[in-house]
C-alpha cells in the first residue's frame, strides 16, 4: 500500500475533499504548509521562531527554512503510518530537497496523486462557491445549495463569495499554478511517481479510483 503521498492539482480541482476522504479512510496525517508553520511556531522550535520572523514581517519563508520545518514534521511519530502532503512542494528545489530528506528519515514518497480538471469546470466550481460568514460552512450555487438562498443551514449566518473566488482572480491563480507546477509534474513523472486522475468524474468516483490505485 502506498501511504506517503503528495497531493497536487489546480485550485478548485477537489484536493481538499480528497484529502479529507483519504485522511479519514486510511488514518493518514494530513499536512499543509500552513499547518507545519503553525505547529513549528507553536512548539517554539528554532526553525519555527525563524519562520515566525519572516511571517511577521510579511515576507515569504525561504526554501531552506520551509524544508527544515517539513523534515521536523515528517520525523514525528504520528507520520509513521503515512502522511498526505498538501501544498508542498511548490517549486523544483523544494521537490528535490523533499526527495533527499524523506529518504534520510526513511519515509520516502510513495506516489504523487495529481487531480486534472479543465479550466471551464474550475471556473464553474470556484465562481459558484459560497461560505458562511459566521461558521465558515461551505456551499455551492449549483451542487450544494442552502435550504434558504443566502442563509447557512447550520447557523443561520449570511453566505458570501470570497474576493478571489471569481473568474479573473482564478485565471491569475491558474497561471501561477501552471508556471510553478508543470516542472514538478515533469519531475515526478520522470521519477515514476506521478499518477493523474480526472477530477471531473466527481469526488466519490475519484476517491474510489485513488483508493484502488493506492492499494495495488
Amino acid at each position: 500500500m502506498k501511504k506517503n503521498i503528495i497531493l497536487m492539482g489546480p485550485p478548485g480541482a477537489g484536493k481538499g475533499t480528497l484529502a479529507k476522504q483519504l485522511k479519514n479512510y486510511y488514518n493518514l496525517v494530513h499536512i499543509s504548509t500552513g499547518d507545519m508553520f503553525r505547529d513549528a511556531i507553536k512548539a517554539g522550535t528554532e526553525l519555527g521562531k525563524l519562520a515566525k520572523g519572516y511571517i511577521d514581517h510579511g515576507d515569504l519563508v525561504p526554501d531552506e527554512v520551509t524544508i527544515g520545518i517539513v523534515k521536523e514534521r515528517l520525523s514525528q511519530k504520528d507520520c509513521e503510518g503515512g502522511f498526505l502532503l498538501d501544498g508542498f512542494p511548490r517549486t523544483l528545489p523544494q521537490a528535490e530537497a523533499l526527495s533527499l530528506l524523506t529518504k534520510e528519515i526513511n519515509r520516502p514518497i510513495d506516489t504523487v496523486v495529481n487531480l486534472d480538471c479543465d479550466e471551464k469546470e474550475l471556473v464553474r466550481r470556484i465562481s459558484g462557491r459560497r461560505v458562511c460568514k459566521t461558521c465558515g460552512a461551505p456551499y455551492h450555487i449549483d451542487t450544494m445549495k442552502p435550504k434558504v438562498d443566502g442563509v447557512c443551514d447550520l447557523c443561520g449566518g449570511p453566505l458570501y463569495q470570497r474576493a478571489d473566488d471569481n473568474e479573473e482572480a482564478l485565471k491569475v491563480r491558474l497561471s501561477h499554478y501552471v508556471n510553478q507546477t508543470k516542472p514538478l509534474l515533469d519531475y515526478y513523472e520522470k521519477a515514476g511517481l506521478l499518477r493523474n486522475f480526472n477530477s471531473l468524474r466527481g469526488s466519490e468516483q475519484v476517491f474510489d479510483e485513488v483508493k484502488e490505485f493506492l492499494e495495488k
